[in-house]
C-alpha cells in the first residue's frame, strides 16, 4: 500500500514579524521531499495530523483530508493547512 502524498501549506500569519525562517503566505511544501525546509516546531505540531491524515483518519471539524494547525514562532503565529493529495 502508498502512502498518500501530503502538501503543507502557510495560509495565514499574525503577528507583526515574520516567521525566523522567512516562510512567506502561500509557501507550499511536500512532506515527504521538502520537510526539511519547513521550522522544526511547524514539523513537530504537523507529524500527528499527518499521520492520522495519511493513515485513513479524520480530524474533527475539519474537512475531510485536512487539517489546519498552528505553529508558534517567537513573535508571530503561522497558520498552516495539511492537505492529502488524492
Amino acid at each position: 500500500m502508498k502512502r498518500p502524498a501530503v502538501r503543507i501549506t502557510l495560509i495565514d500569519r499574525l503577528g507583526r514579524c515574520g516567521c525566523h525562517r522567512g516562510h512567506k503566505v502561500g509557501d507550499s511544501y511536500d512532506f515527504d521531499t521538502q520537510r526539511g525546509q519547513l521550522c522544526p516546531m511547524a514539523m513537530h505540531v504537523a507529524f500527528p495530523y499527518v499521520d492520522i491524515l495519511r493513515y485513513g483518519g479524520a480530524i474533527p471539524g475539519q474537512p475531510e483530508g485536512t487539517a489546519t494547525f498552528c505553529c508558534p514562532d517567537v513573535d508571530t503565529i503561522n497558520v498552516f493547512k495539511i492537505e492529502v493529495e488524492k
